[in-house]
């Protein structure tokens, strides 16, 4: 339903993910095998983030939670249901998908092969 569009600055207003429409109480499920190291609540919506080998965190919201930090997850495993209401979305219920390694957002659609590839200089510089 709605693009990664990261800000210029990242201080600036920017869409910091992908929206997916969906329908609510669908099984929201992991992207891949990691740690949930997030499941609560932020901001009234129910949020589910996943670390994963390399440095990859996956985010999950407005979900409501069915599984504890801690929990190993493989790709594919339930992590909560998804919950209505999410600003802007015109479906029944839209999953907001974000994805970041360290401090830096990056597009999730990559992980299925769909986004956009940006190169980045050497030495690690951003």
């Amino acid at each position: 339903m709605r693009r990664f569009d990261p800000p210029p600055q990242p201080w600036l207003a920017g869409h910091r993910g992908v929206d997916l429409a969906g329908a609510p109480s669908t099984v929201v499920r992991a992207a891949g095998a990691g740690t949930v190291v997030f499941a609560g609540t932020v901001a009234g919506r129910g949020v589910v983030s996943v670390a994963h080998a390399g440095g990859l965190r996956t985010t999950y919201e407005p979900v409501s939670a069915t599984v504890a930090v801690g929990a190993h997850v493989a790709r594919g495993d339930p992590l909560g249901l998804l919950d209505a209401g999410h600003p802007g979305c015109p479906a029944g219920a839209c999953l907001h998908w974000g994805l970041r390694r360290g401090r830096l957002y990056l597009d999730p659609l990559v992980l299925l092969g769909l986004g956009r590839v940006r190169l980045l200089p050497l030495g690690g510089q951003r």
